[in-house]
């Protein structure tokens, strides 16, 4: 009877699933015209077997165009991309692709402990939690092992004289005190040393535990567990300096209003964020809860999920079971499958950083408003969330052309030394080692839990290196696959490592792990841009099209010059030398020896010191230095987004797009022996090829931009509360292509033009394009 009665409520389900489907005939939920931007939607419904065959127009591939470029969408590409972009990428039509909707359940509903993943019938759990049923509580101490010299152990970033939250190696005042849940962070619960000489940084002891200030009820200094807020605020109570509020979903001074924290896509309106990890709603799954099961609300899915026609297994009625079903939709390529790996790749390191701040391109204010950061690796989540949502993302790995792996390393960078259980001790203290760990890991991941990899060996799959050094210590395993990177060294001159920074030093990592391929490799790889925070004074005053008679000041730099300047980076591998050199010549501020550059002028502007007005000085210049930091560093989206011409003075490393993009268009590249001729190189520039290579600026520069992340956030404020800032209304009125635009045309390109994919023996897949425009044809 019991089993009757199932398999009847079973079909009553289906029933219902498929009378919604009829609802699709008209437009449903938020839609991004509010901030002017075009979304593609289209209500018809028919069945595959009723598709109208649509006429998929000739292509002439011999057309020529501009002598050694090809503008594309105000771009300048080079002539084989742009034209190929030209031609084929923008009469590209949509095709019938079948989507598949997961249905296997997860042991035990993941304890409630943890999101089931539909597809694989797998628990993600929450940070603290592990197993297949997300059954186990884990202990996660905030403290290594103690020691008669070490009573709190060696230091690390989760050390608590306090309350230790195990499940999440984050410190808090604990119970006993007026307010439990408030986080004592890093220095806030040890003694603090004054320094030895006047201007010198207060030095912390980790050995010495400053409980006065933690827990003291004293009334005229009260400890930081028992300050009432009001009272601080109204200066009548004092308190310990070095507590502040560093965790995320905190605001205040002494973290007393709760906020919403970052999470991916803030879980699509279908979870709950907590701390970082998405809590789904029962019927969804993924890491930002985009992701439908089938019993989700058709009603609710994606816009680009809405499906001409659904098809439920044949043996549902009589199993009872539905493991999943299928939706037919209509798509354009490129499609991306993004892998909904195990949240130790992604969730739990956004949900267990110690510094809100890090590795995310945005906060959340006591008003829930949104706060952009300043932190150059917040691309990858910038990325990883426009492909989350995007219309080319395809939850049918057979239909897909890519293959996205999301491994949050920009995470890692900050949360390396975060909690014992990341531990770099088997890693000899090397961030990089054990990043690349992380990736190993993943790659063992997919390759044991889905067949994809093996349809190409994975030339197929894109991962995502946010590191200084790119992908330089990748494991050999993945090196076959496409590299998203901020750092494009082809190991033609600086063939070893060059961060100042030891914890990132590659070159200790054996070659039996990493392998001897190089940083980066052109044919394959792309150099992306860094996350740059959306300025909307810097976009009303328009800097990047500033004329050429508002830009008196011939050539900028302002940045770290190295040790010959006050506050500079102590170490002479700093920058590769390259800054050293660039201000030995022209330093337009005095170093520690009061000196200035050899080659010192009046238009030339070289300096460390740190201006109030730095996008206007550099829309006020015509050439601008971009010069590597360690490794990588925001130069070259500084200089493109202001409209001034880049100059580059580092051998041998590509720049965003520079394997696509024409650069002699836009850009004047200097090798780092030509540093003592620079000016006169600039100088002999004619103002006809200064006019036109600002002019190409001008049409680049949106590409260097995060639109579709910006609007994506603009669209979640405007429908969880109804918000509409100035920054939203802003960003809506640009319309070129940006940085997600400009990454799925070289995918597309690259679909049709890498010549692995010609040998390859796959299904025969409709791509909506002209056959000349297929490689093979």
């Amino acid at each position: 009877m019991n089993c009757a009665w199932s398999t009847l409520v079973t079909a009553a389900s289906i029933l219902a699933v498929l009378t919604i489907l009829h609802l699709f005939f008209f437009p449903f939920g938020p839609s991004m015209d509010y901030f002017g931007v075009p979304v593609n939607i289209s209500t018809s419904v028919g069945l595959p077997n009723n598709v109208t065959q649509i006429t998929i127009p000739v292509i002439d591939l011999d057309h020529q165009y501009l002598p050694n470029a090809v503008v594309y969408r105000g771009a300048h590409w080079k002539p084989e991309i742009g034209r190929w972009l030209s031609l084929c990428d923008s009469s590209l039509m949509e095709v019938d692709i079948v989507e598949k909707i997961g249905g296997k359940s997860c042991t035990n509903n993941c304890s409630y402990q943890g999101v089931c993943n539909y597809e694989l019938g797998q628990c993600r759990c929450f940070h603290g939690y592990a197993g297949d049923a997300c059954a186990i509580k884990m202990n996660l101490n905030c403290n290594y092992p103690a020691s008669p010299e070490l009573p709190y152990g060696r230091w690390v970033v989760s050390i608590c004289p306090a309350h230790c939250d195990t499940t999440r190696a984050m410190c808090f005042c604990g119970e006993g005190t007026k307010y439990p849940k408030r986080p004592v962070a890093e220095a806030c619960g040890f003694k603090i040393n004054l320094p030895y000489e006047p201007g010198a940084p207060k030095l912390t002891d980790w050995t010495k535990a400053d409980l006065d200030n933690i827990f003291t009820t004293n009334h005229s200094k009260q400890g930081w567990c028992n300050v009432d807020p009001a009272q601080a605020y109204a200066s009548k109570v004092k308190f310990k300096e070095e507590c502040d509020c560093k965790y995320d979903g905190l605001w205040g001074l002494f973290c007393e209003i709760p906020v919403e924290s970052v999470c991916f896509n803030q879980c699509s309106g279908h979870g709950f964020c907590r701390g970082g990890f998405c809590q789904c709603d029962s019927d969804w799954y993924g890491s930002d809860c985009s992701t439908p099961s089938i019993s989700s609300s058709v009603l609710e899915w994606p816009q680009w999920l809405r499906p001409a026609q659904v098809t439920m297994p044949s043996d549902t009625q009589v199993s009872g079971i539905v493991p999943g079903f299928r939706a037919v939709v209509k798509r354009r390529r490129p499609l991306i499958y993004v892998y909904d790996m195990p949240p130790e790749f992604n969730s739990l390191l956004l949900e267990g950083r110690h510094f809100k701040f890090e590795c995310v391109n945005r906060i959340y204010d006591d008003k829930n408003a949104t706060v952009w950061t300043d932190q150059l690796y917040g691309a990858q989540i910038a990325i990883y969330e426009s492909l989350l949502a995007s219309s080319h993302r395809t939850l049918n790995g057979e239909e897909a052309d890519y293959f996205f792996v999301p491994v949050l390393d920009s995470c890692i960078i900050t949360r390396a030394d975060d909690a014992p259980h990341l531990s770099m001790q088997d890693h000899k203290g090397l961030r990089s080692s054990l990043t690349l760990e992380y990736y190993r890991r993943a790659f063992d991941h997919i390759s044991s839990q889905y067949t994809y990899w093996n349809h190409s060996s994975g030339r197929d799959h894109i991962w995502f290196f946010s590191w200084d050094e790119g992908a330089c210590y990748a494991p050999k395993e993945i090196w076959n696959s496409m590299m998203l990177v901020h750092w494009g060294n082809t190991n033609s001159k600086h063939n070893h490592s060059t961060t100042a920074y030891y914890a990132d030093n590659w070159d200790h990592i054996p070659s039996t792990r990493r392998g001897n391929h190089a940083c980066f490799d052109p044919l394959k790889d792309l150099v992306l841009p860094a996350w740059k925070s959306p300025d909307t004074s810097a976009l009303r005053v328009k800097f990047w099209a500033w004329p050429r008679e508002k830009r008196r000041i011939l050539f900028y730099f302002n940045g770290n010059l190295g040790p010959a300047y006050e506050g500079g980076r102590p170490e002479a591998t700093y920058s590769m030398g390259i800054r050293q050199r660039l201000a030995e010549e022209y330093g337009s501020s005095p170093n520690k020896e009061g000196k200035y550059g050899r080659q010192h002028a009046e238009d030339v502007i070289v300096t460390p010191l740190r201006s109030e007005h730095y996008h206007a000085d550099l829309g006020s210049s015509t050439f601008c230095g971009v010069l590597p930091g360690d490794g990588w560093s925001g130069r070259m989206e500084d200089s493109i987004l202001q409209g001034c011409i880049p100059v580059i003075i580092q051998d041998g490393i590509f720049l965003p797009y520079e394997n696509v993009l024409n650069y002699e268009r836009f850009t004047v590249r200097i090798s780092e022996d030509e540093i003592p001729d620079m000016v006169k190189i600039l100088r002999n520039f004619n103002e006809t090829e200064i006019d036109f290579k600002l002019a190409n600026v001008k049409k680049v520069w949106q590409r260097f931009l995060y639109r579709d992340s910006i609007m994506l956030e603009a669209e979640r404020q405007r429908t969880s509360y109804g918000r509409v800032d100035d920054w939203a209304i802003d960003f809506s009125e640009l319309k070129e292509d940006d940085v997600f635009a400009t990454l799925l045309q070289v995918l597309h390109y690259k679909l049709h033009n890498d010549p692995w994919r010609g040998v390859i023996a796959q299904k025969k897949k409709s791509y909506g394009l002209s056959g000349q425009c297929i490689a093979g044809n």
